[in-house]
């Protein structure tokens, strides 16, 4: 297992390092973050040269990102073009956006699984119809539909939960937005459980555990659910890099001041320093979720075995 860790750490870095490379070269090699900077007043050609000189934008391309890595690798991500520090903006936004990316998933687990697993036990049947159409009808929404409905539904006309989330984010403002985040997931989620549940049921593993007198409770959660999730573990890993990086929509609905806006206001205002270095901690987000992923895939099929 060590050398199994080891080995992916080291297979991490040239992953890490060309997807931060495109990152940077579509940001900066695409625009110019001076004339961003000024708007639409034509900057002095003096200061911008001077601006382009402190930020290395007169350096090569490849100068330029090798001076971005080495700041990042001591923690500074930059300056904003409104003067404030990038790690400040992230360590307003990211614990927001955690939080928001904490209940969406819990969502996915406990009703995506929940459903898959009954759909998948009883194929064919109305529940396992009425599974697949719901989910259906959800995957083929699209966000910012089910969020202003959901968003007027209960928060507006019902009054349910507050319409918006406070800067403080607590959990439970945190609630509808999760779910309206976790809608498409979840739908996904609960497809994948039932057409993996309804294939292992009819494996011989389970006719002879069957046979050999055990409870059909624990059939089903010892073996055929623990052997049907690795597809799920391995979807819900990758998801969660997503889920933080497309909360934009969510976050714009109600006013999150998360991940997503800081993207959102970045993209916008052409905030290149901003976009960079936010997209940069996703990329890790990314590459640690997919080797916790697949450190789990030993627990949960003793099978697998890493050398």
């Amino acid at each position: 297992m060590g050398r199994y860790v080891i080995r992916r750490l080291l297979q991490m870095i040239p992953v890490f390092i060309g997807s931060t490379f495109l990152i940077f070269f579509m940001v900066y090699a695409l625009g110019d973050p001076v004339a961003a900077l000024f708007g639409d007043k034509a900057p002095d050609p003096a200061t911008a040269a001077r601006i382009r000189a402190d930020l290395h934008l007169d350096q090569p391309l490849w100068k330029q990102y090798l001076y971005y890595m080495r700041q990042i690798l001591t923690g500074d991500f930059g300056t904003a073009f409104n003067g404030q520090d990038v790690t400040e903006l992230m360590a307003d936004a990211f614990p927001v956006t955690l939080r928001l990316t904490l209940v969406a998933i819990l969502f996915e687990i406990v009703i995506g699984i929940t459903l898959g697993l009954l759909s998948g036990l009883r194929r064919g049947r109305t529940v396992d119809t009425s599974v697949l159409l719901v989910t259906l009808i959800v995957v083929s929404v699209p966000t910012f539909v089910s969020g202003y409905v959901l968003q007027y539904l209960l928060g507006v006309k019902w009054q349910v939960v507050s319409p918006s989330v406070s800067p403080a984010a607590p959990y439970d403002e945190l609630l509808l937005p999760g779910v309206v985040l976790a809608l498409t997931s979840l739908a996904y989620v609960t497809r994948l459980t039932r057409t993996s549940i309804a294939e292992n049921s009819r494996a011989d593993y389970l006719r002879t555990a069957l046979a050999k007198g055990l409870p059909r409770h624990r059939v089903v959660t010892r073996h055929l659910l623990r052997n049907s999730l690795i597809p799920v573990v391995t979807f819900i890993g990758t998801d969660i890099g997503a889920l933080m990086g497309g909360a934009i929509v969510t976050e714009r609905i109600f006013n999150i001041h998360g991940v997503g806006y800081q993207l959102y206001q970045g993209i916008l205002r052409q905030n290149s320093p901003t976009v960079v270095g936010f997209v940069t901690v996703l990329v890790i987000v990314f590459l640690v979720a997919n080797l916790i992923v697949d450190l789990l895939y030993a627990v949960l099929d003793p099978r697998i075995r890493y050398a």
